[in-house]
């Protein structure tokens, strides 16, 4: 893979080498890493990992993890692999599609599996065939759950950040096999509609569905041209690698 950037993630903590025209992982990627609740010593698995970067986030704020990303595009999975080794930090990349993972993978079991599976649902591909694949869902959304409740320990844990309006084909696909699910809502400002949810679920509990405050973005009304408007919450999980665990966490 050629002609590619070097980005700067969590205030340059991390340096990501992405394409410059293909699929470029970004807020979301942050997001999902900030509220997988692991601690060191755990396993974690990430579907579609693309280049890396939420796993790589994850792992800068928990060290000592055990990380591993499965990636259906080869050049992706090798970017992937690279970026580990340029930010120090252990990472197995395997490369295979989500629906028929590899059998070295199907051996394992994790902690916790995260993901953010493609937003879009066929229509016109983007230019770059890269980007297309990244972001058309060609493998249905409930694979992706199925795939990750699969490679789940016995109470391990999923997190997904998605689209808001599939948050209907979420919870099917949840069904009975995992409870206890948290749904974080995500708006890019006060007042507007989420355009985003993370969902958090247990595989094998049992507990009641929880309805979590909407997390909001940015701070200003509308947009603020090139003016940084993120919301000093926004501002702490975005630049300084904060956690978004305390939110999901129940309240006695």
């Amino acid at each position: 893979m050629s002609d590619l950037s070097c980005d700067g993630f969590l205030n340059g903590r991390l340096r990501v080498a992405q394409p410059r025209r293909g699929f470029r992982s970004g807020a979301d990627a942050v997001m999902l890493a900030a509220a997988c609740p692991t601690v060191a010593g755990q396993a974690v698995l990430e579907l579609g990992c693309g280049a890396g970067v939420a796993s790589l986030c994850l792992g800068w704020r928990v060290p000592g993890l055990r990380l591993a990303g499965l990636e259906w595009q080869a050049d992706y999975a090798d970017l992937a692999r690279r970026n580990a080794a340029a930010n120090g930090i252990a990472m197995e990349v395997l490369t295979g599609d989500v629906a028929r993972p590899p059998a070295e993978l199907r051996a394992q079991v994790f902690d916790h599996v995260i993901a953010n599976p493609p937003y879009f649902l066929g229509g016109t591909a983007a230019p770059d065939g890269g980007r297309a694949m990244a972001r058309r869902e060609d493998t249905p959304l409930a694979a992706w759950i199925d795939a990750g409740l699969r490679r789940l320990r016995p109470g391990g844990v999923v997190t997904l950040i998605q689209r808001a309006d599939r948050l209907d084909v979420i919870l099917a696909a949840l069904g009975a096999r995992a409870g206890s699910v948290a749904i974080l809502p995500v708006a890019g400002r006060a007042g507007r509609d989420a355009g985003r949810v993370i969902v958090q679920a247990t595989k094998g509990a049992r507990g009641p569905l929880r309805l979590l405050a909407t997390f909001v973005m940015h701070r200003e009304p509308a947009h603020a041209g090139d003016r940084e408007d993120l919301t000093e919450a926004a501002a702490a999980v975005l630049r300084n690698g904060s956690p978004l665990v305390p939110l999901f966490a129940k309240v006695s």
